[in-house]
């Protein structure tokens, strides 16, 4: 497993990283209850797997549900072998509004210190804004919070996780951010377009959304008759799949790392046989010039369709 710079951060890390969300909570495409999930003792053991193998980079947030504490548990022994990234609680209430200027380094103060507990350990090397839009990036006070954690040594690089091209043009622009994750795939490439801006800065990209929840892989297909024309999209890929990519998820991934300002991608493992097809992708062999000129001219023709929270409230994903 090869390692990349993280921006300028100092900070080296796996190409790809371990996303932790489903072994802390019910996500993607068939998961629904925690029966569908590795138990406890499955995922510590699954992520002792990952760091023996290479994998170096761990992702979480305290919205993950038991995923910060597994993850605890399973590195309180080998804390200096892993980079760890996790994220702030959601700013917004039920009502969608902010938490008043003078209580937000408060807010972030305490998210952090429960992250801290859970993961077992006096620092955080990656710590990020979750789902952070534009009226999160431009409060100062939220940005003040966090270079005030990173000049105490609480966490050793700020980050924020968006999901538009408008608020990673705002991240960018800023002087707060080290490290901006964001979506990212073979269907949707909006992103693309900003990230020589953000590796002449210096910031650190790492992509996630790599098989859209799954949708890049064997589970896109027979998918519900309003999603048909994302489905036949998906197919059009397997022209493109050769023994150096046999399948979707292997020219998924090599497709995100085949772009030099890309730092990590953030795959979902939850099963060891993901493991392994992640480890095999990950091979210092990724698309030419050519190949991947070709892909980016298949992206999905509307990707503002692509909103999957928008299909799961119309139960397309069920």
């Amino acid at each position: 497993m090869r390692r990349r710079k993280l921006g300028n951060t100092g900070i080296e890390v796996s190409e790809v990283a371990f996303g932790g969300v489903e072994i802390g909570m019910p996500y993607g495409l068939g998961i629904h209850t925690a029966a569908d999930m590795l138990n406890e003792e499955e995922a510590i053991e699954l992520l002792r797997a990952a760091l023996d193998a290479g994998i170096s980079f761990f992702d979480t947030a305290r919205m993950y549900g038991s995923s910060e504490r597994i993850m605890g548990k399973a590195f309180r022994d080998r804390r200096d072998e892993v980079v760890l990234c996790t994220k702030c609680r959601h700013f917004r209430d039920a009502t969608g509004a902010l938490p008043a200027h003078d209580e937000i380094k408060g807010f972030i103060e305490a998210s952090v210190q429960e992250s801290l507990a859970a993961l077992q350990t006096s620092y955080i090397d990656v710590y990020m804004l979750h789902q952070a839009d534009l009226e999160i990036l431009e409060n100062t006070a939220i940005a003040s919070s966090m270079l005030d954690l990173k000049e105490r040594g609480v966490i050793r690089a700020t980050g924020v996780s968006v999901y538009t091209p408008e608020e990673t043009q705002k991240a960018i622009e800023g002087q707060t951010w080290d490290v901006i994750q964001l979506p990212f795939n073979l269907l949707d490439q909006r992103q693309g377009s900003l990230f020589d801006k953000a590796y002449t800065k210096g910031i650190g990209l790492v992509i996630r959304s790599v098989l859209l929840k799954g949708l890049l892989s064997d589970r896109g297909k027979n998918l519900h008759p309003a999603l048909r024309a994302v489905e036949t999209h998906i197919q059009g890929y397997q022209d493109y799949l050769t023994e150096e990519y046999p399948t979707l998820p292997a020219l998924a991934t090599k497709f995100a790392l085949s772009h030099k300002e890309v730092t990590s991608v953030l795959v979902g493992i939850d099963r060891m046989e993901y493991l392994h097809q992640a480890l095999a992708t990950a091979d210092g062999r990724y698309l030419s010039d050519t190949q991947l000129k070709k892909v980016k001219q298949q992206a999905f023709p509307e990707p503002e369709f692509l909103n999957l929270p928008h299909w799961d409230r119309m139960g397309w994903l069920r």
